[in-house]
């Protein structure tokens, strides 16, 4: 009795063995030997914004149609024209800095016709600002002067999160005098500074205002 008992033990274990080895090879078909690997790993690129500047984390719409002001594609042919002398004050020189020389311009234009004459007329770009005294400097020659704003040379480069603000000379931002509240969302993409306090604002780059040259 005890061979026929052993020899049914060992068939059903052959059997058991055989289905097991059945079922991992369905399991591992060629179809999914074939698919890659790593798709599930894959993560989204994390976009690195250039160090250097200071970045906006404000949410902005995008196409705030700055973007021609700025570049000065819209100039008449009244914008190509450099200002008369009596349509332009120099600022004081800053003892402290040789190269610092400021010109105001009168003539109301948009961020990028603004800053094509100071390129074309002067040699020059809008101003950048570095310091409180630089900016202190500018303030106290425009602070009779009967508008509200005038264009200095910031303005905002990028989109979505890398949205920073930048000198148009290149030069480092370094510095900055926000008005309470600025720089506040929608509020433009170039920067302003206010005849009452000397304090900065956004303004859309479209708006024709005076203009401070550095050169």
């Amino acid at each position: 009795m005890k061979f026929p008992l052993l020899l049914a033990l060992l068939v059903g274990g052959a059997s058991a063995l055989h289905l097991r080895s059945e079922t991992s090879d369905f399991k591992s078909s060629p179809r999914d030997e074939n698919l890659p690997r790593d798709v599930e790993l894959s993560r989204p690129e994390v976009e690195e914004c250039p160090p250097g500047e200071e970045l906006i984390p404000l949410e902005e719409e995008e196409g705030s149609g700055d973007e021609g002001a700025v570049s000065g594609q819209d100039m008449t042919d009244e914008d190509l024209q450099c200002p008369r002398a009596e349509d332009t004050m120099s600022l004081p020189g800053n003892p402290g800095c040789k190269t610092c020389r400021f010109l105001l311009v009168r003539n109301p234009r948009p961020f990028g016709n603004a800053q094509s004459v100071c390129q074309r007329c002067y040699r020059g770009t809008l101003a950048s600002i570095h310091s409180f005294s630089v900016n202190f400097q500018i303030y106290s020659t425009v602070r009779g002067f009967n508008q509200g704003q005038v264009w200095i040379g910031g303005r905002i480069v990028g989109w979505g999160r890398c949205k920073r603000f930048q000198w148009v000379d290149g030069s480092s931002w370094n510095f900055a005098y926000w008005a309470a509240g600025q720089p506040r969302p929608g509020g433009g993409r170039c920067v302003t500074l206010c005849t009452q306090g000397g304090h900065w604002r956004r303004s859309h780059c479209a708006q024709r205002r005076p203009f401070i040259c550095s050169y």
